[in-house]
């Protein structure tokens, strides 16, 4: 028969992690926030100014790839060869990476690279949060149930800014896009132009680049998150997806006309969850990860937890228990004083954001199998703050 357990050999439970130690991101240095900004100051623009040090040009392109992190890219040099050959120029030359904002998901990161604003001003903290006016979840990205987008949004755009400046201002994306809330109050300003292939959104971005002297164009491609997030960036579909990418961004840069400056970048990056309950909690199984909670938003790499009335307390200290090292849980209070949403978070913005905040640093995610069967059936997810998800490239060519 074994004896007793020895001192020093009983198992511990793993101590929380510490929500200060979260990689914040470079919100005023070289945050995606920071990218119109640092273009438009350069070209003229009254009011612009930005700590991301980038040379001036006449024309600028800003071209984003959904989903196209730093470190993805970098670990695949031979399916993309040209956009590895950019790495160098990546963040003014200095061949650093640039930040999404928290959490790094589409909807907040348009918003930021649109509006030169960072997530706690420009209000759309998630993938879902609260609207504190209905008490309903909001879908930023899909825009439902409908609030009216200007006044969760208020501030323009730097398009919109930079069009009254005098720059000829322009999207060059899908049509689809042309009417959504989220183009309207994030994206919008100058002309939209609706191409349908990706080969013809190269075409005419160029073309729209060199339309005048100053210039400023914004063209987008989703496929590759598409891609990543159905099948893995560990599929042999998202590695294609990259591959024509890559393609595309040297179509483009081809075409670039006199005194231009072609930017690509990404909104966020991706990491594979395993499909093993170790690594997805469900929510909607799980009877302490949901005791005290009334709504659950975010998504499942990135959380937003809105507690029953008084509850709150107690729903921060079971999530910090039950997740422990392998996820960073704040109150709103400390997500807010620690700068994840920014360095400023407006008065309209703060009921957005849950009375707990959780973004995972371990390969792992917080799903809801029975209120977000879609959701939770993805392979490729983001959100979260660690180096996959928030690092994405500002690759840079210049004619």
């Amino acid at each position: 028969m074994a004896g007793p357990p020895q001192h020093g050999t009983v198992p511990h439970d793993p101590a929380p992690l510490d929500p200060s130690a979260a990689p914040v991101p470079c919100y005023g240095e070289a945050s995606l926030a920071d990218l119109l900004p640092a273009i438009t100051a350069g070209q003229g623009v009254p009011g612009m100014s930005s700590g991301l040090a980038l040379e001036p040009a006449d024309r600028a392109c800003v071209f984003l790839v959904d989903g196209m992190g730093w470190e993805l890219l970098r670990a695949h040099p031979d399916e993309a060869p040209f956009l590895t050959s950019l790495l160098p120029t990546s963040r003014g030359g200095s061949g650093r990476p640039v930040t999404a904002g928290f959490p790094s998901t589409t909807a907040t990161s348009l918003a930021s690279v649109g509006t030169g604003q960072v997530p706690g001003a420009h209000g759309l903290p998630g993938y879902t949060v609260l609207d504190p006016a209905t008490g309903e979840l909001m879908n930023q990205l899909r825009w439902h149930p409908w609030t009216d987008p200007y006044q969760w949004q208020p501030y323009p755009t730097v398009f919109r800014l930079a069009d009254a400046a005098g720059i000829a201002a322009c999207q060059v994306t899908a049509p689809h896009f042309e009417h959504t809330p989220l183009t309207q109050i994030a994206l919008s300003g100058g002309t939209f132009h609706g191409r349908l292939s990706a080969e013809e959104r190269m075409d005419f971005a160029a073309d729209r680049l060199g339309a005048a002297d100053r210039t400023l164009v914004y063209t987008y491609y989703a496929e590759l998150d598409g891609n990543g997030h159905r099948y893995g960036v560990d599929s042999d579909a998202w590695r294609g997806q990259l591959m024509y990418v890559d393609r595309l961004a040297q179509r483009l840069a081809e075409q670039l006309p006199p005194r231009s400056a072609l930017y690509i970048t990404a909104d966020h990056g991706m990491v594979d969850v395993p499909r093993t309950p170790e690594a997805r909690y469900d929510f909607d199984e799980d009877w302490e990860l949901r005791a005290g909670v009334a709504r659950l938003g975010g998504e499942g790499r990135a959380r937003h937890l809105y507690a029953v009335p008084g509850a709150a307390g107690d729903v921060h200290a079971v999530w910090r228990e039950v997740l422990a090292d392998r996820a960073w849980v704040a109150t709103r209070d400390e997500a807010i004083e620690l700068g994840w949403f920014g360095p400023k978070v407006d008065d309209r913005v703060r009921g957005r954001i849950g009375d707990v905040v959780v973004a995972m640093s371990d390969g792992i995610a917080v799903v809801a199998t029975e209120t977000e069967p879609n959701e939770s059936e993805l392979v490729g997810m983001h959100g979260s703050m660690t180096p996959a998800e928030q690092l994405v490239p500002l690759l840079e060519v210049r004619t």
